[in-house]
């Protein structure tokens, strides 16, 4: 006997998340980054400083990730239709992999370019740099703090908090080595702060790569644990096994759950629907909106198949 299900639990995970003031979020971090690349790109040249060059090149590559994280954002809301039967929310996931890619390969150009500029090292103004990347803390501060609220709700939204506030403290970083530029001469601490902010970006990156990885391959998703789910099910009364079990993330912001029940014999149609109600608000509990479930007796447990 099959069933479906959504569950919206609001109170308990988190409620839906305001569109137009994302939106509004997205447009104005957005806007104000791709100022601060033009910025630091006509400096950085003017200048010949290679932090300031590389960190615009990886602020670039976060104004585009925020355009990208916008666009999977409203994707993760899309209806389903007739050929895309969840909609285009997976849409949202492939993108959050190509952000993590696409951050991880500007990594190699930076450091590349660094270890040419440790060989040959050029006289720069210091509070040249200071002044710029003092801008860049403001900036990337006030849209990071926009994603701040919403950042638990979705990876691509987590994405850009991350991103953006790695940023300000590179920026913070950049600021301290203008400084010393300028007070000591020592012009090695240029290409060395773009080395720091490859280590940033890294550091910053990798878990967003390794669980949008993970959920494009339809594994678990991060804080959702299979054995807690086998255990909330066996705990209800009428339930002698459940098998067949996979959880796997259909966006980035909604989860799903198929599993077989195998329930006690003497229990009626009555009894096994309400058993499956019960199921289902417990595992909205646990962040996983859609199930399907399906119940059997112990007799037909498995039906000869082997069960995973």
């Amino acid at each position: 006997m099959a069933h479906h299900h959504e569950h919206n639990h609001s109170g308990h995970h988190h409620g839906p998340v305001e569109i137009t003031d994302l939106n509004k979020a997205f447009v104005i971090g957005i806007a104000l980054n791709l100022s601060y690349v033009l910025i630091q790109i006509v400096i950085g040249f003017k200048i010949n400083s290679l932090s300031l060059l590389s960190d615009a090149g990886h602020n670039f590559l976060d104004v585009a990730g925020l355009a990208l994280a916008m666009l999977a954002f409203k994707l993760s809301k899309s209806k389903a239709t007739g050929k895309y039967t969840y909609g285009y929310r997976k849409a949202s996931i492939l993108i959050s992999l190509l952000n993590a890619v696409v951050l991880l390969i500007s990594i190699g150009a930076i450091a590349y370019e660094a270890l040419l500029r440790f060989k040959y090292t050029q006289e720069l103004p210091g509070k040249t740099i200071a002044i710029i990347a003092a801008i860049g803390i403001v900036i990337n501060g006030i849209s990071a703090f926009m994603f701040f609220k919403d950042k638990e709700t979705d990876i691509n939204l987590k994405s850009a908090f991350l991103h953006l506030a790695s940023d300000a403290i590179v920026s913070l970083g950049m600021v301290v080595g203008g400084i010393i530029i300028y007070f000591t001469k020592i012009y090695w601490i240029d290409p060395l702060l773009s080395i720091i902010i490859c280590l940033v970006i890294i550091a910053s990156t990798w878990n967003l790569l390794k669980n949008s990885l993970r959920l494009s391959m339809d594994g678990v998703p991060e804080n959702i644990n299979i054995d807690k789910l086998k255990e909330i099910a066996l705990k209800i009364n009428g339930v002698i096994d459940i098998h067949h079990l996979h959880v796997w993330a259909i966006g980035t912001t909604r989860n799903a759950l198929t599993a077989h029940i195998v329930i006690d014999e003497q229990a009626d149609m009555r009894k096994a629907q309400q058993i499956k109600e019960q199921l289902k608000h417990l595992f909205a509990h646990e962040n996983i909106q859609h199930v399907t479930l399906e119940t059997e007796s112990k007799s037909s447990d498995c039906n000869g198949v082997d069960c995973y």
